[in-house]
Order: structure tokens, then sequence, then C-alpha cells
């Protein structure tokens, strides 16, 4: 780290400017918020006394040498990365500095990663395991009947709304990432467990908008749907990185096995890019033996 312990004078107002404009202009989440400013107050706090005006490729290269001997992953290296090209983007916009020093900087490659699934069989034994007879654990049988229905993100499903809510239709509208909004359909099976839901005798609101609450009749947390997918989980007996997010992969690989096409599975997920929804395609044996058969000239034979 660099010494002298004062911060740079124009850093801070920089990326206060920075991180406004990301609220109000692109209206990026309270999650990315929180990532970017982290990122930027690491490199604050390398730069120490040095103001932003100085920083050039050696200095960032620095940075990132000392971020690596730290022990940093190389997905936080390249997060990191990410938002600080961003930033000096931004800074050079704005006419903060006369020159972008992240040009010649490159960013490490990552390995892809390839999601886990369950088997349709793993995914009963997972849901049988809330008791019904439980208002709380009806509530998050009822989130898990969601999240295979129709692969929802845990923060998209956390944000919900009863107006979002079209049970006739069988539709449901959805805030996904950077508030790009979308409407998917529901299955019946989904619907039923929401409209029971939401009458359930032991439901107390304490505001008339969210469907799914907290004990306290409050919107429930991305992070009690976390804490409660772990608690079912040791109960279960499945393997340990079972998390939300893998009824996401989950449905997605079954649509896919299922013989649903991956521009209609990249537009139900809210990815942005098709290569996003193409990493199924490594996921399901089942599907490489379709497209290895198909292929194969002596498959038919």
């Amino acid at each position: 780290m660099r010494k002298g312990g004062k911060k740079g004078a124009m850093f801070d107002p920089i990326a206060s400017s920075f991180l406004d404009h990301l609220r109000v202009i692109k209206q990026a989440s309270e999650h990315t918020l929180r990532n970017y400013a982290i990122d930027l107050r690491a490199l604050h706090t390398f730069l120490g006394a040095t103001d932003l005006k100085s920083v050039d490729r050696t200095l960032l290269r620095q940075f990132l040498a000392e971020l690596s001997a730290s022990g940093a992953s190389k997905r936080t290296i390249v997060r990191r990365l990410s938002s600080l090209r961003t930033f000096f983007k931004f800074a050079t916009a704005q006419g903060h500095l006369e020159h972008n020093p992240m040009g010649e900087i490159e960013s490490p490659k990552l390995d892809k990663r390839i999601p886990s699934s369950l088997s349709y069989s793993q995914v009963q034994r997972l849901f049988e395991i809330p008791p019904l007879d439980d208002y709380l654990g009806f509530r998050d049988r009822t989130i898990m009947e969601l999240f295979y229905s129709s692969g929802l993100r845990v923060s998209e499903l956390v944000a919900l709304n009863k107006e979002d809510l079209r049970t006739e239709e069988l539709l449901i509208r959805l805030q996904g990432k950077g508030k790009k909004e979308r409407i998917i359909p529901i299955t019946q099976n989904a619907a039923e467990w929401i409209l029971a839901y939401l009458n359930h005798p032991a439901r107390k609101e304490a505001g008339p908008h969210p469907i799914f609450l907290n004990r306290f009749g409050k919107r429930l947390s991305s992070r009690s749907v976390d804490r409660s997918f772990c608690k079912y989980l040791t109960l279960s007996g499945l393997a340990a990185n079972i998390t939300p997010h893998t009824i996401r992969h989950t449905i997605a690989t079954h649509w896919l096995e299922s013989g649903m096409d991956l521009k209609t599975i990249q537009l139900l997920l809210g990815h942005s890019s098709l290569t996003t929804t193409t990493i199924y395609t490594h996921v399901s044996p089942k599907f490489k033996k379709q497209v290895y058969d198909l292929a194969h000239p002596r498959a038919t034979l």
C-alpha cells in the first residue's frame, strides 16, 4: 500500500459523483452500488495521498499485483478491474482526467463455471422438506414452487408485489437486473400455491404490496431466503452447494432437455446475452446425447 494516509484531493468527490451517476442515471441496484463502492474504496486505500490525476497504468498494475499477492481470487480481481474500468471511463468522460489509465490494462480470463443442477427426483425431495402445517414452511414451499416454475432470481422473487401477479393469465411481472422489466409465464401449480399462501389464515401483513413476507409481516429479504434454503438443504441431505440459484439452473436445464430452444430460455431467465444461456448446454448429459445422436452419421444406423 502506498504511504501517506490522506485522501487524494479529487478522489472522493469523483467517486461520489460516479456512484450518484450509477444510482440515478443507470438505476443500478443496491447490490451493484455496494460492490462498486467496495472496489473504489480498495483503490483509494492503495493510493493513499496520491491524487487520482497521477494514476497511470504502472500504478494500476502495482495495485493489481498487491491484490493478487493478498490472496484475492481471480474472480474478485476481474470484478474489481471491471469496476475500475467503468469508473475511469466516467472520470475521463466528465473531464476529471485527460486520459483513461485503464486503456492498456487487460483482465485475466476466467474459467467458465458450470452451474450445478438437480434431477427431478432431487427437486421433489427438497420440496418435501418444508413443513406445510407451519405458515413459514408453507411460504417456503410456495417460494420453491415459483423458483422451479419460472427460474426467478432471488432478488426478483423478494421484490414481487401483488400487482405483479396475473393468476388468471398465469403471468408474472419481474424487475430484473438493471431495472429491466419482463413478463414471464408461471405454471398453474405455482399460481395455486401463491394464491393459497396469500390467503393463508396465519398471514399478517404490515403493508399491502409484497407477496412474500417475513415473520413480522414485512417484505422478505434475499438473505432470509438463503438462510431458509441452507436449513432445508441440511435436512434434505443433498449436495452442499445447492442454493436458491441452483433451482434457477435446474429449471433451465430441464427446459433445455424438454426441447425448449435457447432463445426462449434466454428471454425467460432475463439473460442479456445468449452466450450466458448456452452454459446450460454444458450441464445436461441428456442434451449432449441428443446433439450427439442428431449429429453423428452412424448414430441411427
